[in-house]
């Protein structure tokens, strides 16, 4: 066999060789990275997309009721859910009462209300934190302190507010849509077998109306207990501010609802010297990598007549009982 023949054998086997090992080497790293990537999105949806990581010295927490306060969204792979997030900064509070470093909560609310279960449930996980510790609460109003908003500001020691902060609404909602009438123009017959005449509320009578009043009375009378317990006030003077109004932070103040006016970053710094603290601490986002990629993914598919119209759908009214402000558009 001629030497060229032979060396070009050589050189084939050794790329042969080579190239068998590039492959070996390649899929290893893919199968690593995929494992990784999809362990931390195990990770992500187990923690709701938040990590718990406080500095290991002593530090005051910011807990922030952001947006509607609701039952918690679900976090999946595309994305971290946005907003407040109901079980996670349940879980955040319980962290920091069991962390010595932590010294205060300061809490930073902007937020219209919400539904009745989870406004009370944060607010009495606030006031567990200020038993349980002994720390204090401090609360800050950006643009909306209103209805549950307000309500869970109540566990607070010190409560300021924005110059142009929206609060008050001390009052319970509960509302829905009777489509009875869009039905018999569209020729759609709405039939339900029930086993009393209040099971269905399709068509509001006047005895249904008075039983939900009823609820609403109670949700009612149970914030006013809140909001004159944490401000000091008796329950008779409490109920002239809480006709369901809305105040502008002056008016907030001249009332008695809130402590002082300032700017955040003035009231962070009043709260830093008296604690004695200048480390501040908030959860931060863990969205990795593969909720990342499929994220963007996600944004480019178009949502279908159907996705539309669910979403519109979730967007009314359910009847469910809510410290809730309604925002004018």
């Amino acid at each position: 066999m001629k030497k060229k023949q032979i060396g070009g054998l050589i050189i084939a086997a050794i790329l042969f060789v080579a190239i068998g090992v590039a492959s070996v080497l390649t899929n290893a790293l893919t199968d690593s990275f995929s494992q990784r990537m999809l362990e931390e999105s195990a990770e992500h949806l187990l923690t709701g997309g938040y990590d718990f990581q406080p500095p290991g010295k002593n530090y005051i927490a910011i807990v922030r009721v952001e947006g509607t306060i609701q039952e918690q969204t679900e976090s999946n792979y595309f994305e971290t859910s946005s907003g407040y997030q109901h079980t996670t900064t349940l879980e955040y509070i319980d962290n920091l009462m069991d962390d010595s470093n932590n010294q205060g909560i300061l809490l930073y609310v902007d937020s219209p209300g919400g539904t009745v279960y989870e406004s009370e449930e944060l607010y009495l996980k606030l006031k567990e934190y200020k038993e349980t510790t002994g720390r204090p609460v401090w609360d800050y109003m950006a643009h909306y302190a209103a209805s549950g908003g307000y309500m869970v500001s109540m566990s607070a020691d010190k409560i300021y507010a924005n110059p142009n902060t929206t609060t008050g609404s001390i009052g319970v909602i509960m509302a829905g849509y009777d489509m009875s009438g869009l039905y018999e123009k569209l020729g759609i017959r709405y039939v339900s077998i029930t086993s009393g005449a209040n099971k269905d509320s399709s068509k509001m009578t006047d005895e249904q109306i008075a039983i939900y009043q009823s609820q609403v009375d109670e949700y009612y009378s149970k914030f006013v207990g809140i909001v004159a317990d944490g401000r000091g006030m008796s329950e008779e003077e409490v109920k002239q501010l809480a006709d369901g109004r809305t105040y502008t932070a002056n008016q907030a103040l001249e009332n008695g609802l809130i402590d002082e006016i300032s700017l955040y970053a003035d009231m962070k710094e009043a709260m830093s010297e008296e604690l004695n603290v200048d480390e501040f601490y908030e959860l931060e986002s863990s969205k990795n990598t593969l909720s990342s990629l499929l994220a963007e993914v996600k944004d480019l598919v178009p949502k279908s007549e159907a996705q539309i119209l669910t979403e519109t759908a979730a967007d009314m009214e359910s009847g469910v009982p809510m410290y809730y402000a309604e925002q004018l558009q």
